[in-house]
């Protein structure tokens, strides 16, 4: 997501040419690819730091299989004494591999297997890896430009169509060779080749003090088409924790929910898109499973359509099959049935396009706080559809900024969606320096739309049975809560709060699947319960002042048969007694059959007349045994 300032935005009076270049969309279709290159130089420090970059990827690997396994991962160790073909040495046949490099894993799909084998490999990386890679010689620098061109290599070959690539190089060097070298200047070569092929390069340093003014600062500016200024220095950690988790800053900024027209007015709108402030976490699709094997059920919606008869019977005169999109609705109108097609109702839902309409302004203090209708979204402008929304949005939000004003608009999100009306609230980029943490990059400036209650969404509480006299506190009770409320409070954190139900289902796969187990602990980690429990410590013997609790009465437990409870019933009528017709007759002449249980019932269905029935009560199976014998 680009920024949307208006001195880095598109000059209308451009050419034509500019024009097409902004108004082509963007092909979103493709998979993401992520190549990871791991600096042997790393085990020149001690094994704790390559054994730390080796572990994030662990964790990328993990968290990539679970989230989203369609993506390609790949490895390479850069800067090695030897090149060991991987463990699928025929994927790198078209590939020219240079040298004091080792590709440990082409560019493919996470599977078991694969993560198995990293996994395998973990095992015995600390006493293995300098006899089997070893370090370049002989001051520990290969060739940076031949390790990218290897990387462009590979992710131009990868046999599927890529929609955002990366390459995620974890080093602690500042600066692959001496500047005044020949070779430095060919790495920085390289960075233009990055840019033709719109692959984005990520240095992860492994240390939190890393210089980027050698020679990363402007590998990276080129790589990306900046100005030299306008670099940032990130936050070594934040890196670190965004590359384990596999979610880099462009993966949640892309991944927007939808493009609309925003109408401020008569001839007066401007393209946006709008995000979600937080990554919906979708629990796998339950499949039915065959107990013998494990295959998945097939399973296949079939539409039956029968027409009875007219003369009130409830035989079929016509029975076919329709498809989901030939059915129809039926409405009773006056005397008659109108029909409805699935094709009209769907030309009356689709009369709109998603689209935003702007009614009128606000002040902000007339919008509470928290709204608990419906989580609120980010909107962002967009240049792809209407050239200068950029320009005409920055200018509305930086007057309702200064005005403190909210808009209020009537809101379609999407085809055959009900029009809401929300709130757009203008909000501002928080100080990075305040948080850090990688979820703070998905809040910039932009209008946070705020989804408005309807009168559906207000309840009216019955308050008369609780707020009585008798549940009333005085002063004191109630400045005793206070003061634990208070000692209890605790800041809010959700980055540290995880589903626990998707926590305990993929803890499960991982343990069925890769054989290890995982922390769940949830709300642990947020929660410290010793430290609570001295925080109200003090507190506890004003508790007194609150009257004795009152135990419920417990419920008496059934009495087992050793201690003289009664034994279940038992059937009074032996069943082979059951097998002789004749005795059968008898119990029916003396009205004898309600002696018997439903099973010996269902028995002498079968067994006498051949007759079976489902389950009954007793009353009807005996009446149906009566009638059978009389006719």
């Amino acid at each position: 997501m680009s920024t949307w300032n208006p001195e880095n935005d598109v000059d209308l009076l451009s050419g034509s040419e500019d024009e097409e270049d902004v108004s082509m969309k963007r092909d979103y279709h493709g998979r993401e690819a992520i190549l990871f290159v791991v600096d042997a130089n790393l085990q020149t420090a001690g094994m704790e730091r390559l054994l730390e970059a080796l572990n994030i990827i662990r964790t990328a690997f993990i968290s990539g299989m679970l989230v989203n396994d369609k993506d390609l991962i790949g490895l390479i160790f850069a800067n090695t004494k030897h090149s060991p073909p991987p463990l699928e040495a025929s994927a790198l046949d078209n590939i020219v591999m240079p040298d004091n490099c080792a590709v440990f894993l082409p560019l493919r799909q996470l599977t078991k297997p694969i993560v198995e084998h990293y996994l395998e490999f973990m095992g015995g990386v600390e006493t293995q890896f300098a006899d089997v890679y070893g370090l370049a010689e002989p001051d520990g620098r290969g060739r940076f430009d031949l390790m990218i061109r290897l990387c462009i290599e590979m992710l131009e070959k990868c046999g599927k169509k890529l929609n955002n690539a990366k390459i995620a190089y974890l080093t602690d060097v500042s600066e692959p060779h001496p500047s005044n070298s020949n070779h430095f200047q060919a790495a920085l070569q390289k960075a233009s080749d990055l840019e033709g092929k719109e692959f984005e390069f990520h240095v992860i340093p492994m240390v939190d003090d890393f210089d980027y003014e050698p020679f990363y600062k402007e590998f990276i500016t080129l790589s990306r088409a900046i100005e030299l200024d306008s670099f940032q220095v990130p936050d070594a950690q934040m890196l670190r924790e965004i590359l384990s988790d596999r979610k880099l800053k462009q993966d949640f900024l892309r991944r927007c929910l939808g493009h609309f027209s925003f109408y401020l007015g008569p001839n007066l709108s401007m393209s946006v898109q709008y995000y979600n402030y937080f990554q919906r976490r979708a629990y796998p699709r339950k499949v039915q499973i065959l107990r013998r094997d494990n295959s998945v059920v097939r399973t296949k919606r079939v539409i039956t359509v029968q027409k009875q008869k007219d003369d009130g019977s409830q035989d079929i005169e016509h029975e076919y099959q329709i498809k989901v999109t030939g059915g129809w609705y039926t409405c009773n109108v006056g005397e008659k049935d109108l029909r409805i097609s699935m094709d009209q109702l769907n030309r009356v839902r689709n009369l709109h396009k998603p689209q935003m309409m702007l009614l009128g302004f606000k002040h902000g203090s007339s919008l509470p706080e928290v709204s608990y209708i419906k989580p609120a979204n980010f909107m962002y402008p967009d240049d792809q559809s209407i050239i200068g929304s950029k320009r005409l949005f920055r200018a509305l939000w930086e007057r309702c900024l200064v005005r403190d004003k909210i808009a209020i608009c009537l809101f379609m999100s999407k085809r055959k969606s009900i029009p809401r009306y929300v709130a757009l609230v203008p909000v501002e980029a928080p100080d990075n320096g305040e948080e850090k943490t990688y979820r703070s990059l998905l809040c910039g400036d932009g209008f946070k739309i705020v989804y408005l209650p309807e009168a559906k969404h207000i309840r009216h509480l019955d308050m008369q049975d609780w707020n009585n006299t008798e549940n009333t506190a005085d002063e004191q009770k109630v400045q005793f809560f206070q003061k634990i409320i208070k000692k209890l409070r605790v800041d809010y954190q959700p980055n540290l709060i995880n589903d626990p139900s998707l926590d305990a289902l993929q803890a499960n796969l991982l343990a069925l699947s890769l054989d290890f187990s995982t922390d769940t602990k949830g709300l642990d980690n947020l929660l410290d319960t010793t430290q609570q429990d001295k925080r109200i410590e003090k507190l506890l013997p004003d508790y007194e002042m609150f009257a004795a609790e009152v135990e419920p009465p417990k419920k008496r437990a059934a009495k087992s048969t050793t201690a003289g409870a009664s034994a279940p019933k038992m059937a009074k009528i032996d069943d082979e007694q059951l097998k002789e017709f004749e005795f059968v007759k008898s119990l029916i002449k003396d009205g004898a059959l309600m002696r018997c249980t439903a099973t010996q019932l269902h028995f002498i269905l079968k067994q006498h007349f051949d007759v079976t029935v489902p389950k009954l009560v007793k009353e009807k199976l005996v009446a149906k045994i009566e009638e059978l014998h009389s006719s």
